[in-house]
């Protein structure tokens, strides 16, 4: 993760001179974690690639605005959690809880379908804000210093979050896993 920070930050020094194709190189490295960051917040594959494409376009407007080069990953997060929430302060009347599109997320490797359904339906079942905790954490790999960086919040708050949505989650799977059915079945 070093070497990659300080790839990042060698690309957005050339960035800052006037190199797209530095840009470009940026993209192709956080595309697919920024998309799958508003996948699972979204639940709506075509408002993620959206969202973005609008993320890497405010990326590309602000770059210069950046102070530490080496905090290239929060904040482009930050941009994609801004623009997500945007999206769902447009949205809000018509928010609709129940969107089938949440299976079609990435599933984990090896997961069984009904496992990574299980998931995303306990995911689902969280408050926007928990989700994001659990979605930044575990699925990003972010640190809580990060994720204070891209929420805007304290780390003592995110951690609120977190761990209780992973306790309602817990609870919520716990049936769902290969020992609990196991018990179910002798």
């Amino acid at each position: 993760m070093i070497f990659r920070a300080v790839e990042d930050a060698d690309l957005i020094a050339r960035v800052r001179k006037g190199d797209v194709e530095a840009f470009n190189h940026l993209v192709s490295r956080w595309e697919k974690r920024v998309y799958n960051y508003l996948l699972r917040l979204t639940s709506n594959p075509e408002d993620s690639l959206d969202l973005s494409q609008d993320v890497f376009l405010k990326a590309y407007q602000n770059i210069r605005k950046l102070d530490d080069a080496a905090r290239f990953g929060p904040w482009l997060f930050r941009i994609a959690h801004n623009e997500a929430f945007s999206l769902f302060r447009k949205r809000k009347p018509e928010a609709d809880t129940d969107d089938p599109a949440s299976a079609e997320r990435e599933p984990a490797p090896g997961a069984s379908p009904e496992l990574t359904l299980s998931v995303n339906a306990a995911l689902n079942r969280l408050t926007p804000e928990q989700r994001e905790a659990v979605v930044l954490k575990v699925y990003q790999g972010f640190k809580f210093d990060e994720m204070s960086e891209i929420l805007g919040c304290p780390v003592s708050t995110i951690k609120s979050r977190l761990y209780t949505a992973l306790d309602l989650m817990k609870t919520e799977l716990a049936p769902a896993t290969p020992q609990a059915r196991q018990r179910g079945i002798r």
